[in-house]
């Protein structure tokens, strides 16, 4: 591909912003000997410069600019569902439905939810917007099963889901997950809903997944942060589609994202899914993601150090990566972006329609494009407008779960 050379001060900046990256990560990211549950704060994009003459909470980021700015957010808390971006965008979770507060971290019951549970608020069948009242750690007994048209909003208070099994969305539409902090989720004996609508016990595991998505649409991840799950951290399979995946700071975990159930299962040649504005932090391995057969908008991320790839698929996945960060770590034999899983040599791999637009490249990163390069091929990989990657050093954008206090911009 061919190399792009920027003017010597945007390079210089560019540069800096490496440099800050890396600095700031290991001076914030837990050691070994600091737990997990320290870490909930958002993550900054850069440095604390901000173009003059912009007002402090503009970062033109346009999910974050729709509502951060807003001292009366938690009044206006459903103003959030008009905000998304990308593939999900008509995710509404339950704007139209009441609000409804989670007040027990404790009590989880699958058979018979506690009302004032988080369990009790996701299998209520009408929509629902689901708030808390306090900082908490919601350790589950068993996956929790959330019904369509509902939003776990979190904001407000420094909320956990750990140590146990998470959070699956199965054959559902309409979801909104924000700002929550979701790690070291495991495997359980897998939840399932019979005849009379009410859960019951199966006889499967559930895979150890923080977000499961099966057979679901009009999807929103957003500002949620992510480490340390038995499975991946958010998994999108089995037909799903309409998703869009934002703001989210995942660290510390092998396969982050895989995007398709396997390569014999074709109903994935419908899926899109946005992925928007994340940052992808330390100790990340390999998925971020790793798709099959569907279109895929990877958009105005800043990538660190993966230890083995980026971005990776197999059964010909449309890849549209535009406006990214991708800074390499300093082992050689991971400096490629992407990698494609194939039987031979003799595969069509360099059919497949991957590309990088306006991509920046770090110390040594390197994307290997292949297929067409027609703005048609990547029609239906196109989501959102992507700003330049060479924004993202410019501007404080931020990933992860935030801390919103009442009364004042988040």
């Amino acid at each position: 591909m061919r190399s792009i050379r920027y003017p010597k001060m945007t390079e210089y900046f560019l540069i800096l912003f490496c440099l800050v990256i890396m600095l700031f990560l290991r001076a914030t990211l837990p050691s070994s000997a600091r737990p997990l549950m320290q870490i909930s704060e958002a993550i900054d994009w850069s440095s604390a410069r901000r173009p003059l003459g912009i007002e402090p909470c503009r970062t033109g980021n346009p999910i974050d600019d729709c509502w951060r700015c807003d001292p009366d957010w938690e009044t206006n808390r459903k103003m959030l569902a008009d905000c998304a971006v990308g593939f999900g965008r008509n995710a509404i979770g339950g704007r139209d439905g009441k609000l409804y507060v989670v007040k027990d971290s404790e009590n989880d019951d699958l058979l018979n939810p506690v009302p004032g549970t988080l369990r009790y608020a996701v299998t209520q069948d009408e929509p629902l917007w689901i708030i808390f009242d306090h900082d908490m750690v919601i350790h589950l007994e068993e996956e929790l099963l959330v019904k369509s048209y509902k939003t776990i909003d979190g904001r407000g208070f420094n909320v956990q889901i750990s140590n146990g099994p998470c959070i699956t969305l199965e054959n559902v539409s309409n979801i909104i997950i924000h700002n929550i902090y979701i790690h070291d989720c495991i495997p359980a004996w897998k939840a399932m809903v019979g005849e009379t609508e009410s859960p019951q016990h199966s006889e499967e595991k559930s895979d150890g997944d923080g977000i499961s998505i099966f057979g679901s649409r009009d999807v929103w991840i957003d500002h949620c942060t992510l480490a340390n799950c038995h499975d991946g951290l958010i998994d999108a399979v089995y037909g799903s589609t309409a998703i869009t995946i934002s703001n989210n700071f995942m660290f510390h975990h092998n396969e982050a994202m895989l995007m398709g159930h396997n390569d014999d299962f074709l109903a994935d040649k419908n899926m899109q899914v946005t992925i928007a504005f994340n940052f992808f932090g330390e100790g990340l391995v390999q998925r971020m993601p790793r798709c099959r057969h569907g279109y895929f908008h990877i958009v105005n991320n800043v990538y660190t150090e993966w230890e083995m790839y980026a971005i990776g698929g197999s059964a010909n996945p449309t890849i549209n990566s535009q406006g990214n960060v991708f800074i390499a770590s300093d082992n050689n034999s991971t400096k490629e972006v992407t990698k494609r899983e194939y039987v031979s040599e003799n595969d069509d791999w360099k059919n497949w329609n991957w590309r990088s637009d306006g991509d920046v490249m770090l110390n040594g990163a390197f994307f290997t494009p292949s297929g067409r390069e027609t703005p048609a091929s990547y029609m239906r990989a196109t989501s959102m407008v992507a700003r330049p990657a060479s924004h993202l050093t410019t501007t404080a954008l931020s990933a992860g779960a935030l801390h919103c206090m009442i009364g004042k911009q988040c």
